[in-house]
């Protein structure tokens, strides 16, 4: 590298950071100018696992002041931006698409699209992490109240996939997807998850799937509960069972298949709908002066819920359990923040367990005292099915036209919406942090073996 390239890399490290003025127009241009200039020099190194150390450092420095900018940044123009990228709020935006559409607006903000489809084929360690980046954004629209609710509100939207599918289901009663299904069965909606291969976990591939087949279970006009369960496991150790979740695919992570904004998709998307329901358009999703369309969830463990599986029973209103299941939250061997549990699990177990859980690997049998705590019913692993349809008859038939009402009336007290919010501005920063961490890496290899196993 010359020595002109190393006195730009100096001066980009935080030197000549612009500073904000006020005038937007104008920060967007010299905060844009800041960070493609510090974008050209990292482009000009060579690829991180090909870097000197000395590269390394400067490329770190530069990404750190840069991300020094866009705070500042962004605590300046957040509100402005947002409501440029969503007509004063009247139009609702998936994070996917504000991802890509801020780019326009603000280029260098976030990463543009070319940016990341360069980085995708790399494994995580060899990434230099620049959708970190679209962390921040995401935190300082959530940290908004105004934005960050109408975020959320948009979130809680069905998908335009469910809504391209929802005649067929009225018409066959089902709709298959090629990670997820749902039928009706009778009053029930049944949601199955289907990543067999890896034993039902999450990843990339699976995240549109299912919270499309969960659109269409809540928006089925037909039923008045949904179930959600793992589907049967077609080959290897569990070959005809079924197994829950295994959560999100460790292995994914370690060779860089799981993007960023998955975390978000999910956390905001359809776990958030089967807890609070799915919103309309014209409504706030609020306790208090607003609406969702409700209906109350049911899950069934069959062998363990695992991470994202186990997040799934938070959310759930009733949790049936085959006395052979287990739960458990390892985050600590991950190196990522597990999703919503650290919000919600401490009404379930209280504080001590949740830390367990999550800091020291506590594993929770669902035939405990303990798993009693999260599982409402546990069963011999034979009788799993018969206690679905037990208590599915047993909820239909006594109605269930209060269970809007009582959620709502819960949610209030525990979770109202604005708390979900600014958990998820936390959320989405740190996750980002932990996503990129060299812990991550540490973990899944000390932990999972992950560089020995194949894709």
């Amino acid at each position: 590298m010359s020595s002109a390239n190393v006195k730009t890399v100096s001066e980009n490290s935080g030197n000549n950071r612009p500073q904000v003025s006020g005038d937007y127009a104008s920060d967007c241009a010299n905060f844009s100018k800041y960070w493609a200039d510090g974008f050209a020099i990292i482009d000009a190194m060579p690829a991180r696992r090909d870097r000197t150390a000395e590269q390394q450092a400067k490329v770190e420095a530069i990404l750190k002041a840069a991300r020094a900018a866009r705070e500042t940044f962004l605590d300046a123009h957040v509100d402005t931006l947002y409501r440029a990228l969503t007509d004063n709020l009247r139009v609702f935006k998936r994070v996917e698409t504000l991802a890509v559409d801020v780019v326009a607006k603000v280029p260098g903000l976030c990463p543009d699209p070319a940016r990341i489809a360069r980085e995708n084929p790399l494994i995580q360690s060899e990434k230099d992490g620049h959708e970190l980046d679209q962390g921040l954004f995401f935190n300082r629209i959530l940290a908004n109240r105004d934005c960050g609710l109408h975020l959320v509100h948009a979130m809680l939207l069905p998908r335009k996939e469910a809504l391209a599918k929802l005649d067929t289901l009225k018409r066959e009663g089902k709709v298959m997807l090629g990670h997820a299904s749902v039928h009706r069965q009778g009053k029930a909606s049944i949601v199955e998850m289907k990543n067999g291969r890896y034993l039902n976990a999450e990843d990339d591939t699976t995240v549109a799937d299912v919270e499309t087949a969960v659109d269409l279970a809540m928006l089925d006009p037909e039923t008045s509960i949904c179930v959600l369960r793992g589907g049967v496991i077609e080959s290897g150790k569990y070959a005809g069972q079924r197994t829950f979740c295994t959560g999100i695919n460790l292995t994914h992570i370690y060779y860089g298949r799981i993007s960023y904004l998955w975390y978000l998709i999910r956390d905001l998307g359809f776990i958030h709908k089967m807890y609070r329901g799915m919103a309309y358009e014209h409504i706030s999703p609020n306790e208090m002066t607003g609406d969702t369309l409700e209906k109350p969830w049911i899950t069934a463990i069959d062998k363990f819920a695992i991470g994202g599986g186990c997040q799934y029973l938070l959310a759930a209103d009733y949790n049936i359990a085959a006395s052979d299941a287990y739960m458990t939250l390892p985050a600590r061997k991950e190196g990522i923040v597990p999703g919503i549990a650290n919000l919600r699990m401490p009404r379930f177990v209280g504080d001590r367990v949740t830390r367990q859980a999550i800091m020291a690997d506590r594993r929770l049998d669902c035939d405990s005292d303990v798993g009693r705590m999260i599982c409402d019913l546990v069963v011999p692993p034979e009788e799993v099915d018969k206690a679905i349809n037990d208590t599915i008859e047993r909820l239909t038939t006594s109605g269930v036209v209060s269970a809007a009402s009582n959620r709502r009336a819960i949610r209030i007290a525990f979770e109202p919406l604005d708390l979900f919010r600014t958990y998820m501005a936390v959320y989405a920063r740190e996750q980002a942090y932990c996503h990129y961490s060299p812990a991550l890496i540490s973990n899944l290899e000390r932990f999972w073996n992950a560089q020995n196993r194949k894709m």
